[in-house]
């Protein structure tokens, strides 16, 4: 009998395919290790960002409250119970306007009395009047019968005293009629007053008195309308804190949102800055006048709003973000490029930059150049002396303007800005000569602005490896810094380093 036998299953081919399968995951690790080596990007290291050219728009922030540009409190000069109120909130009204009464009956039972007190007065008067003409009668006849000695002297000094007192009663029976006509006409005034007028076109924003109320106005005039002129136009006083108020001028544009329209935008003008400035809690504020264009009438008097003043843009600009003038390499790198190299950062080639913008002739450009020649041979004759450790360069590449951090103090870098300016006057007296007034004028403010200039290192990541340069720093919008010297759009800047992996 014949068996038949299977043949029995290794394991030896199992193991050879799950060995090359390890060896294939083997090989893809090293070549995903070897590419990463090979294209790993050379800031690997730092954290970066680009210097960009751009827009920079510096606003100061400021909340403040809406209000009419002129607003009226109406009173009343008399006292009495108000017998009408013709307006309510928000009515227009005409200057001139009747807008309320107080009952005028006091002032009319017054006037009566006053008028009953002149004819009294009148009727003495004529009373007077008449015993000044008898007594004048009298001194006559008397005068007459002295010069013919048929009376005695004495008799006629009595008819011309008695003559004199006449002539004083009528003057003082006059002077009660004009007394008691001017009271009557003060009464008269007081009536007037008792119809409250508009004294002006607006809208009655307040109305604090209603009918039957009693006013009165003894000590000051009681508040009974408050109008507000023109709702067309308006304002907004702002509270600016005293480290801003230098940078406010007035017809700056303001950009405001009040929070009853928070999808709207509106725009106004600063108007005012005013002097008298208010501390509380010891922060010192000034208020900053802002007139605003309500013609839809869309704003309302007593609104807080949130504004910006505008107080600087810079358009297409270089500008790079914060961190990176904030950042500190922890170990020394490569210093700015010397001076004279293409994108050195001197202030000889800071000037050269600037004096572009005063359309230099054939003859100032050359002066210019000269110049800017001899600062740079000095400049040399510097550097290839023996270094003495107590002079700085005024052109050099940066070292000269890093100063101020190491004790100085604003002192020493006000005396040393103003040795550069003068060092400025004397080098540039030729080029300087050679301009018209209008290119003095502005040279004059390239200077100044440059020796004013604050300068910080940025630290550019080339060829992989950090080098500093000294950049003049300018305005500054919280996020982004503008900034100027050897540097260009493009070149990437370092704000920190990656933590070691």
């Amino acid at each position: 009998m014949q068996t038949t036998t299977k043949p029995r299953r290794t394991r030896s081919g199992g193991i050879r395919r799950a060995g090359a399968i390890a060896l294939a995951a083997l090989l893809a690790l090293a070549a995903f290790w070897w590419w990463r080596a090979d294209w790993a990007p050379a800031d690997q290291g730092y954290r970066t960002t680009v210097v960009e050219r751009g827009d920079i728009r510096v606003a100061i922030s400021a909340t403040g409250t809406l209000s009419a540009i002129s607003t009226v409190t109406v009173g009343s000069q008399v006292s009495g119970q108000v017998t009408e109120v013709l307006v309510d909130f928000n009515d227009k009204v005409r200057q001139g306007q009747v807008i309320a009464r107080i009952d005028p009956s006091t002032y009319e039972a017054q006037i009566e009395q006053g008028n009953a007190q002149v004819a009294s007065a009148r009727a003495q008067l004529r009373q007077a009047q008449a015993a000044l003409a008898n007594a004048e009668a009298d001194y006559r006849r008397k005068a007459a019968l002295a010069d013919s000695q048929l009376v005695a002297r004495s008799d006629v000094d009595l008819a011309r005293a008695a003559r004199d007192q006449a002539q004083a009663q009528v003057a003082s029976a006059q002077a009660q009629i004009r007394q008691q006509s001017a009271s009557t006409q003060t009464t008269r005034v007081n009536l007037g007053r008792t119809v409250i007028r508009s004294p002006v076109d607006g809208v009655v924003i307040t109305r604090s008195v209603e009918p039957g109320q009693t006013v009165a106005a003894s000590l000051q005039a009681p508040e009974l309308f408050v109008i507000a002129e023109d709702l067309s136009k308006m304002k907004i006083e702002l509270a600016v804190d005293e480290a801003d108020i230098g940078q406010v001028r007035e017809g700056q544009q303001v950009s405001f949102t009040a929070d009853a329209f928070p999808d709207r935008r509106f725009r106004g003008v600063v108007d005012q800055v005013r002097l008298a400035a208010t501390t509380t809690a010891n922060v010192v504020t000034y208020p900053v006048v802002v007139t605003v264009d309500n013609s839809d009438g869309t704003l309302l008097p007593g609104l807080t709003v949130n504004a910006e003043i505008e107080v600087s843009k810079r358009e297409g600009v270089l500008k790079v973000a914060n961190a990176a003038l904030r950042y500190k390499p922890a170990q020394p790198v490569e210093g700015a490029p010397a001076a004279g190299s293409p994108r050195g950062s001197g202030v000889g080639e800071d000037l050269a930059r600037a004096a572009e913008a005063l359309q230099l002739d054939d003859r100032q450009r050359a002066a210019l150049d000269a110049a800017l020649e001899a600062i740079r041979e000095r400049q040399a004759a510097r550097q290839a002396a023996p270094a003495t450790g107590n002079g700085s360069s005024l052109f050099g590449g940066g070292g000269a303007r890093r100063g101020g951090a190491g004790g100085g103090g604003a002192a020493m870098q006000g005396q040393f800005r103003q040795r550069m300016l003068d060092r400025f006057r004397q080098d540039f007296a030729g080029f300087r000569d050679t301009l018209d007034d209008a290119q003095k004028a502005q040279w004059e403010r390239i200077v100044a602005d440059l020796v004013g200039a604050t300068r910080a290192p940025l630290y550019l990541l080339v060829d992989g490896q950090p080098r500093q340069v000294m950049v003049r720093v300018g305005a500054s919008d919280g996020s982004d810094t503008e900034i100027s010297g050897p540097v260009e759009a493009g070149d990437v800047a370092i704000t920190g380093e990656r933590a070691a992996q």
